[in-house]
C-alpha cells in the first residue's frame, strides 16, 4: 500500500520511525544508483562516526532513549513529596537509575567512486534529526565532514526530508522549504542548485553529477521513497489519526487532514 501522501509523508519523520527510514533509503539510493553507474563507477556505503556523551545535546533526538528509574516502595519519588515527609526517614534510601554513558554513533552516507583509480567523485548525505541540533555533536561531525568535501574536487549532494532542527543547507538566497535538496558541482562552487520543496509537492527527479564527460546519473526521490514505505510495511503501524512528529504547520493542517479522510485514514 503506497503512503497517502502525494510527497514526503511526515509521519516518517517521527524519531522512533526515521533511524529505519534513512537506513533504508539509504540501501535504496545505493542501489538505484549502481543500476546506472557501472561499469565505470560504483556507489558505496561509509560511515561517519563521533562520540555522543552525556553533555551532547543531540541526544534528545536519538532513538531509543528511555530512563528508567526504580525506587523503594517504602516511599514515594516525585515532585508532589513534600519535604517534611522525609523527617521520617532517618537514611536516604538508595534509588536505581540509568547513567548515560558515551555512545559511538554511526551514520552512514554513499560515496560514488571511479573504479579504476578509486577516487570519490561524489558523496550523497541523507540528513539525520542529529545534524540538525544546534551545538550538537552529530552536527559539529556533519559539518567537518561537510567542510572537508566542500574544499575538495568531489561533488556534493545533500537530502534533506526532515523539517525540524535547523538546516545544514544554508547560504546566500537559499528558498525556504518544508524539505531541501542541495546538489554542489565542484565547477559551480560556490554556487549549487537548490529545490525547495513543501510538503503538498512531489519529491524531486534530481541529478547526481559524476565526472566530465560523463552524463549525470538520475535519482527519482518519490519513487525511492515509494519503495522504501512499501517494502517496509509503514502503513500497518502508521496510527494517521494523530498529528505527525513534528506535527503539521498550520497552513498544511486543513488539507493533510482532507487528504486523509478522503483516504479512508481519519473519520
Amino acid at each position: 500500500m503506497p503512503s497517502p501522501f502525494p510527497g514526503m509523508d511526515p509521519f516518517l519523520e517521527n524519531p522512533h520511525v526515521w533511524p529505519s527510514v534513512h537506513a533504508t533509503l539509504i540501501a535504496e539510493i545505493q542501489a538505484a544508483l549502481n543500476g546506472q553507474l557501472r561499469p565505470k563507477y560504483v556507489a558505496r556505503t561509509e560511515l561517519r562516526i563521533y562520540v555522543s556523551d552525556q553533555d551532547d545535546l543531540g541526544r534528545r533526538v536519538m532513538i531509543p532513549d528511555v530512563r528508567v528509574v526504580e525506587t523503594p516502595d517504602s516511599w514515594r519519588f516525585g515532585s508532589e513529596q513534600q519535604p517534611n515527609e522525609f523527617a521520617g526517614i532517618a537514611i536516604a534510601e538508595p534509588v536505581l537509575a540509568t547513567t548515560l554513558l558515551d555512545e559511538e554513533i554511526e551514520e552512514a552516507f554513499l560515496e560514488i567512486r571511479d573504479v579504476a583509480t578509486r577516487e570519490v567523485v561524489t558523496v550523497i548525505e541523507v540528513i539525520s534529526p542529529t545534524n540538525k541540533v544546534a551545538n550538537s555533536h552529530g552536527r559539529d561531525s556533519y559539518r567537518r565532514k561537510r567542510n572537508e568535501v566542500m574544499q575538495s574536487a568531489t561533488h556534493y549532494v545533500e537530502i534533506d526530508l526532515l523539517r525540524g532542527g535547523d538546516s545544514v543547507i544554508t547560504g546566500d538566497f537559499v528558498p525556504k522549504g518544508d524539505y531541501l535538496v542541495h546538489v554542489s558541482r565542484v565547477e559551480q562552487r560556490p554556487k549549487g542548485f537548490v529545490w525547495p520543496i513543501q510538503l503538498p509537492q512531489r519529491l524531486p527527479v534530481i541529478p547526481i553529477p559524476l565526472r566530465s564527460p560523463d552524463q549525470d546519473a538520475k535519482l527519482d526521490l518519490q519513487a525511492l521513497l515509494t519503495t522504501v514505505y512499501d517494502r517496509s510495511g509503514y502503513d500497518l503501524d502508521t496510527d494517521y489519526t494523530k498529528e505527525p512528529n513534528p506535527p503539521f504547520p498550520p497552513k498544511y493542517r486543513e488539507w493533510a487532514d482532507g487528504l486523509l479522510r478522503a483516504k479512508g485514514l481519519r473519520t
